[in-house]
């Protein structure tokens, strides 16, 4: 259960990262509202404020992270930016979460 807990919380603060740092963006390039930028600030405040609640150890919880992170972004890319991701797209974010795997739920002996 606790890796389930684990993998759910580093999705949603992808999700909030993105969000986060996607509105800024169409602000910048999409000449949007900037108005966005206020939603964008909560979601990166969402974003840091949910990296807490991880038990490990702050680098660690961020070395993982990363994995997640990789993952979420290319299904954002096909989701929302509606660009397919190719078979290294996959590939990749397949390595990432291996990696991701080793470092949050090695044993460890403290």
């Amino acid at each position: 259960m606790f890796e389930l807990k684990t993998i759910a919380l580093f999705i949603i603060t992808a999700i909030a990262e993105i969000v986060g740092c996607y509105l800024p963006y169409l602000w910048l390039t999409h000449n949007k509202s900037p108005l966005l930028l206020i939603p964008a600030a909560f979601s990166l405040a969402l974003f840091a404020w949910l990296l807490s609640l991880h038990p490990a150890a702050a680098g660690r919880v961020y070395a993982a992270y990363g994995g997640v992170y990789i993952c979420i972004a290319i299904f954002w890319l096909w989701a929302v930016d509606g660009i397919k991701p190719t078979h290294w797209d996959l590939v990749g974010a397949g390595v990432a979460l291996l990696g991701m795997a080793i470092i949050i739920f090695a044993p460890r002996h403290t």
